[in-house]
């Protein structure tokens, strides 16, 4: 592939546990789509079997901090406190010159940045839990986290629902397998590939 090539930028943003990572996986699994999933920067320690290049890029918080000062975010937010997430440049270069489309897997604020930055290039896509109970049962259920964390995750929710309009598209993902026979066709759709 040439270095040229500039390819689609596919956004999942939802509140934790909406089942956003379960529909970034399937969309991921689908050849024809040519998607490279963008690994997000952290500061955050590495969780359960998380790897380091793989499941994010784990950087220490001055590192982070060094960073932002040096313009290599595409976008970044200070999720939590002294918890900072973003998408390096270098990342979305990365995986245009491989000649592939990418696929984030981000929050809402971050989402929505690069939707704004790419606006014709950006698929935005909000990922909705059927309600509030559904989210919580799903976090407790992962058993990854401190009731501390998953209460802050709960807290953010509201907010992160009511960035909902500004998505290109909603899925409501209260049946698996209809939200992703759903994004699948979105997906074709934003390429070019639909039959229809």
């Amino acid at each position: 592939m040439t270095k040229d090539f500039k390819g689609k930028l596919f956004v999942f943003s939802a509140p934790s546990g909406s089942g956003k990572t379960t529909i970034v996986r399937h969309l991921l699994a689908q050849e024809r789509f040519n998607l490279e999933f963008s690994i997000s920067a952290t500061s955050r320690e590495p969780r359960g079997k998380e790897i380091d290049g793989k499941d994010y890029y784990f950087i220490s918080k001055d590192d982070f901090i060094q960073k932002i000062k040096k313009d290599e975010f595409l976008e970044w937010e200070e999720v939590y406190m002294n918890n900072f997430y973003g998408t390096l440049k270098t990342e979305v270069e990365r995986i245009w010159s491989q000649g592939k489309h990418v696929i984030f897997d981000i929050d809402v604020r971050g989402g929505l940045r690069i939707k704004e930055k790419f606006p014709e290039e950006t698929l935005a896509v909000f990922v909705k839990p059927p309600d509030i109970n559904e989210l919580l049962r799903r976090l407790k259920n992962r058993g990854e986290e401190s009731e501390e964390k998953i209460a802050a995750r709960i807290a953010k929710a509201p907010i992160e629902l009511a960035t909902a309009p500004m998505f290109d598209k909603v899925i409501k993902n209260y049946d698996l397998e209809v939200a992703l026979q759903e994004t699948e066709d979105l997906v074709d759709e934003f390429l070019g590939l639909s039959k229809n």
